[in-house]
């Protein structure tokens, strides 16, 4: 233990003396160990004259490693020493040890003439895989095939490429890989990404839903959810999922595939906002319906009937003499629409007759504008049918002349073209229920003017009735009890879907931030609204420069929870529009060619607005010439 003390003497003074001031002798002796092991690290570096051993280098992560001319073998950074790539000259090729300079100089040029080779086939791998997921994400926006990449686009570049710059890069397009499952590798693979970028927008922030249900040409029933959401400072929609339905279609059923893809995508029902779905028993029932198990458990979700669907059935309101008028038009356009040979020759009169239109419309209950349109061109080619169906179905053709019939006919085109105007002004994309509801409601006041305008004898706001009134010199008397009786039933039939608010100035302050000033907003989101409204510079140039709902999200920093109610009115979604638009695409994709697609993938990657990352999704491939 002696040599432990430290002693007053001359020695132990100098010994203590050195010792460093405010640190301890083990600290010290830490760092001098880790200097010293840095030194000891020191990167060695390549000199000219280690080819006589048979070495050049490889840079690899800024570092240079030796590469054996003879081999290719790349060593490890620390052996860039003359004794390591002596003794690899020696244990691995020993019968080149007495080869001369010029030897191992010429096979270094060998192995960099490979090494340029490799780079520029690698570049080109690179860019083939990069072409094959643009190649993929346009086949999955055009709903094409997956086969289509191999049969027609790869051949037809080839042959383009070939006649237009030679051979040359013709060759480098064929190793472009576009197989049918890479095709759908690909689009798998971007339909994962865009999916995680949903997923990365919608986290944490309030969201409505739209929810239908159909079913496919395989007879599968297919449940398709789209999502509304903020980001960017603007609303957004986008396909949150597609899923194929086993078994029933119940409420039940509906609720738990819902629910389950909600919960894989980390949403929560705390934060749904409200769910817009047709009228179907399964969606909306009380008791077993969707809308009952979404309020077990967010009891706050809005449930919205789709108001195009609602605008729809109000339509479908005809008394029994106008209702035999559109059957007997059904039947007309039935009968020469079902026989080809009689749509070749009512094309043949139509051009005989100089007609705009040569071929009649199909009417179906599923398609909304279909009644309009077919009424509308069967009126335009009355008298093409007629000298067609004359001889052939003369029990049809004798309506055709009936100055009564075709002022009904008149009458039916005219309002179906004016619901079908209603119906487009209702349909698009970034809809919000304010401004639906104000287009339903202008309707209605238009169709009670209309009742009085004819039951006073003015009927220029159909152009088509008014026209054959003058051209028959038929009185307005014959068809105006239907008329005005068929007026007032719409009428009554949109106040039945479309009850009135007892309160249409609610949300006039959303509409009219700085005009409006309401009082039955609590005083904290009163004392806001002032507040926003007094701002007649910055603010109402924004508002004059922007849409509804990116005025209220500009504003949600500093007006937060003003602008959280205004939100929670303009996030739902008014109709099912993008469901039912998406179902068309569904239906050209999946055909009875495709009847085993799993539909999703191509789907979401066809319809969605996020754009994939391609140059991430190349990053993380490893890249090879493939077929």
């Amino acid at each position: 233990m002696d040599k432990f003390v430290i002693r007053t003497s001359k020695n132990a003074e100098k010994i203590v003396d050195s010792l460093p001031e405010e640190s301890e002798p083990c600290s010290s002796t830490k760092h001098k160990t880790k200097a010293s092991s840095g030194q000891s690290r020191k990167r060695l570096k390549y000199q000219e004259d280690f080819i006589k051993y048979g070495f050049t280098y490889s840079t690899v992560n800024d570092v240079q490693h030796p590469q054996c001319v003879i081999c290719s073998e790349v060593l490890a950074s620390e052996s860039m020493k003359p004794a390591k790539m002596q003794r690899h000259l020696e244990t691995k090729h020993p019968t080149c040890v007495e080869k001369p300079l010029d030897f191992f100089r010429r096979k270094e040029k060998e192995l960099q003439c490979q090494k340029r080779i490799i780079a520029q086939q690698t570049k080109v791998t690179a860019n083939a895989l990069e072409a094959s997921y643009e190649v993929a994400y346009l086949i999955a926006q055009t709903k094409k095939p997956h086969t289509i990449g191999e049969t027609l686009i790869k051949p037809a570049a080839v042959a383009m490429c070939r006649a237009m710059h030679g051979e040359k890069i013709a060759s480098e397009l064929m190793t472009v890989p576009l197989s049918n499952d890479t095709v759908a590798r690909r689009i798998h693979d971007m339909a994962k990404d865009i999916k995680s970028q949903l997923i990365d927008r919608t986290c944490g922030k309030k969201y409505a839903l739209q929810i239908d249900e159909s079913t496919d040409v395989s007879n599968s029933a297919q449940l398709l959810a789209f999502i509304r959401y903020t980001f960017d400072k603007k609303l957004h929609e986008d396909m949150l999922f597609c899923s194929a339905m086993e078994g029933t279609c119940t409420g039940s059923d509906i609720f738990t595939k819902l629910d389950t893809n909600l919960r894989e995508m980390g949403l929560s029902w705390d934060n749904c906002v409200a769910v817009c779905t047709d009228g179907a028993g399964a969606m909306v029932g009380k008791n077993k319906g969707l809308k009952a198990k979404v309020l077990e458990v967010a009891p706050h979700v809005k449930f919205t009937h789709c108001i195009i669907h609602r605008e729809s059935l109000a339509s479908k309101a005809l008394d029994s003499e106008l209702h035999s008028v559109l059957n007997c038009a059904i039947k007309i356009v039935n009968h020469i629409k079902s026989r080809p040979v009689n749509s070749r020759l009512l094309a043949t009169l139509c051009n005989e007759m100089g007609s705009q239109h040569e071929a009649l419309l199909f009417h179906t209950e599923v398609r909304w504008l279909s009644r309009g349109k077919a009424l509308g061109r069967l009126y335009e080619l009355r008298e093409e049918a007629y000298s067609l169906l004359k001889e052939s179905k003369p029990e049809l053709a004798h309506h055709l002349k009936d100055p009564d019939w075709l002022l009904k006919l008149a009458y039916l085109a005219c309002i179906f073209e004016r619901l079908n105007m209603l119906n487009l002004s209702l349909q698009g994309p970034n809809t919000n229920i304010l401004t639906m509801n104000d287009k339903v409601d202008a309707f209605m006041k238009k169709l009670e003017r209309w009742a009085e305008r004819v039951e006073q004898g003015n009927v220029d706001m159909f152009p088509e009735l008014e026209e054959h009134l003058e051209e028959s010199g038929l009185s307005l008397s014959n068809v105006k009890v239907h008329v005005t009786s068929h007026l007032r039933s719409l009428l009554e039939q949109f106040h039945k879907y479309f009850p009135q608010n007892t309160q249409p100035e609610l949300y006039d302050w959303i509409r009219q931030p700085f005009s409006e000033s309401p009082r039955h907003l609590p005083s904290n989101l009163e004392d806001a609204l002032l507040e926003l409204s007094s701002d007649d510079r910055t603010l109402k140039t924004l508002f004059s420069n922007s849409t509804l709902p990116e005025f209220w999200i500009a504003v949600s920093e500093e007006y937060r929870e003003l602008s959280g109610v205004a939100m929670d009115v303009l996030l739902p979604f008014g109709s099912t529009y993008l469901c039912e638009q998406t179902f068309s695409a569904v239906t050209y994709m999946k055909n009875k060619y495709r009847s085993l697609l799993n539909v999703e993938d191509d789907l979401r990657v066809a319809v969605s607005t996020i754009k994939p990352q391609i140059k991430l999704l190349c990053s993380q491939k490893q890249v090879h010439p493939s077929h």
